[in-house]
């Protein structure tokens, strides 16, 4: 079975099996993945924004930085993902990513076992145009570091990005459902705090 073939949970135990370093850059993970191009990217920003664990205040910021820099070579319709160096070199503690993968695989596969090829007729290069305008839009809300808000924008991104990996064009639809929703929730929080009200008491 080529890396084409595999689903995204199988390429990321695969990455954490060929590398027995204590830490791994991320431009070593990006190389491990290039045959899946964007889409596997754009997923491992967003699973640590989805999952339940606990992050110093700010980390969405952070991740919400690749997400800026893979939407809008989407949009420009570049071929490969780019990675700046500064970033390329950054190291992750490889203890730390396989924690990561393992509470993510479970329910990636749950996903990925829905998952089929729809609506082909649209190219993937066509989707990943699509997908970078609503990404980019959706790292805007992942960006403002304020909590109740990011979780559906990120969840948006995992779920087309999951999509645009399986062809399958009814999830990516979903996943921009799932984060237009939580940027229509984005601008309720912000209006309510510009207007001097707390979110818990607005929704009573």
């Amino acid at each position: 079975m080529t890396n084409k073939e595999r689903s995204t949970s199988d390429l990321l135990e695969i990455v954490i099996v060929r590398n027995t370093n204590d830490s791994m850059s991320i431009n070593e993970i990006k190389n491990a993945l290039h045959e899946r191009g964007f889409g596997i990217l754009m997923a491992i920003a967003t699973i640590p924004i989805c999952l339940p664990i606990p992050a110093p205040p700010g980390y969405t910021t952070f991740f919400s930085i690749p997400l800026f820099i893979f939407s809008i070579q989407m949009i420009l319709g570049r071929r490969t993902p780019w990675i700046p160096d500064w970033i390329g070199r950054k190291k992750i503690k490889r203890a730390s990513f396989e924690k990561l993968i393992a509470k993510a695989n479970p329910w990636l596969r749950k996903i990925e076992i829905r998952l089929q090829p729809r609506l082909t007729n649209i190219s993937v290069h066509t989707w990943e145009c699509i997908i970078g305008i609503f990404s980019f839009v959706f790292a805007m809300a992942i960006a403002i570091p304020l909590p109740l808000i990011n979780f559906a924008p990120g969840l948006g991104i995992l779920t087309m990005s999951l999509g645009l990996l399986s062809k399958d064009g009814i999830t990516i639809i979903i996943g921009m459902l799932i984060g237009t929703v939580g940027i229509g929730l984005t601008m309720i929080i912000l209006i309510l705090l510009w207007m001097g009200m707390s979110v818990p008491a607005f929704f009573g």
